[in-house]
């Protein structure tokens, strides 16, 4: 059976209906979009999944380019591999499954087969930090950042929201290095409106804030914008970042910030060890900067199991809980 008629196979009243997931995941589509984008645009795009091509997407790409789509079945590091092979002669792979697989599993053949060789493989790691919820702590990534940026010559990249993914993977059509993308599972709230540009390695400044400033990547980015808003309207001065690419980070925007607000605060869903968080903490220390930093994200625990929502209240990672951390370092100034 080839990857069209897969993907285009028969549904089971039964199943989990794994195809329907575009429908409630609208977020889901917009990977394959993009892609279907460069494609269009003659670049030599190749997709692989390894047997999530449902729960990220990339059925659409498969049923529109079924030559261009390989389902590896569940062998994470062997896709991997593959797609370093293909970069070889001169193919534009892009390879993804869940993020507790991809940033973990396979980091030995990211490390030495893409990034060592220097192959322009672009790595899709999905359903990141806790978003897998009752799927279990197996399933969490909350250690991926750390992992991937540690690697040399490996790009790191956690959009917001689908029209910022599309953004970041257009972006990437002639980016020279390997990309890790770190995405969630498509449910996520939009930040930003379809074609808003993105530039790898900047980071975009929503607001300044005098007293603190928070400094999100990913899934956090909304819930800060919210939380930033209402403290705002109540008198306060607070800024947001959204640092999209965290390697390389925008340093020139950390400083900024550093020199306008009293507190910075990182907001990010991953452990706060290795993360966005230690990455803006390296700036202000290089820099010398004597700006208090206060990383706001999983405080060095293995995650627990629930529903993703009530993980996000848990760890105060919504609205609500990164708005009570913000307060809670705001009546510190």
């Amino acid at each position: 059976m080839n990857a069209h008629q897969f993907a285009a196979g028969p549904q089971s009243a039964n199943s989990w209906q794994y195809r329907a997931l575009n429908a409630s995941n609208p977020g889901l589509d917009f990977l394959s979009d993009a892609l279907i984008e460069l494609v269009a645009e003659g670049h030599p795009v190749l997709a692989g999944s390894a047997d999530l091509q449902y729960s990220n997407g990339l059925n659409k790409f498969a049923s529109k380019y079924p030559d261009r789509y390989v389902q590896f079945g569940i062998s994470e590091q062997n896709m991997v591999t593959a797609a370093a092979g293909l970069a070889t002669t001169g193919h534009m792979p892009f390879v993804a499954t869940f993020a507790s697989f991809l940033g973990l599993l396979c980091c030995e053949q990211i490390r030495m087969d893409v990034a060592y060789c220097a192959q322009p493989v672009r790595l899709v790691g999905h359903h990141t930090g806790i978003s897998l919820g009752f799927y279990g702590t197996s399933h969490h990534a909350t250690e991926d950042i750390a992992t991937m940026r540690a690697i040399a010559d490996l790009t790191v990249i956690s959009p917001a929201d689908g029209p910022q993914l599309a953004a970041a993977i257009k972006a990437s059509a002639n980016w020279p290095q390997p990309i890790y993308f770190r995405i969630s599972r498509g449910r996520e709230p939009d930040v930003y409106e379809r074609g808003t540009p993105f530039a790898i390695g900047k980071a975009i400044e929503h607001m300044q804030g005098e007293e603190l400033t928070i400094i999100a990547c990913g899934l956090p980015v909304h819930p800060a914008l919210e939380a930033a808003r209402k403290l705002n309207a109540e008198g306060r001065s607070v800024g947001v970042i959204d640092m999209a690419t965290v390697k390389p980070l925008d340093r020139e925007a950390v400083l900024r910030a550093a020199g306008l607000s009293r507190i910075l605060m990182t907001a990010e869903e991953h452990n706060v060890l290795g993360g966005l968080g230690s990455a803006v903490a390296e700036v202000l220390a290089d820099e010398g900067c004597g700006v208090k930093l206060l990383r706001h994200g999983i405080y060095d625990e293995y995650s627990l199991i629930a529903p993703p929502t009530h993980l996000y209240a848990h760890y105060k990672l919504d609205a609500a809980g990164i708005e009570e951390i913000a307060r809670t370092a705001l009546a510190k100034i």
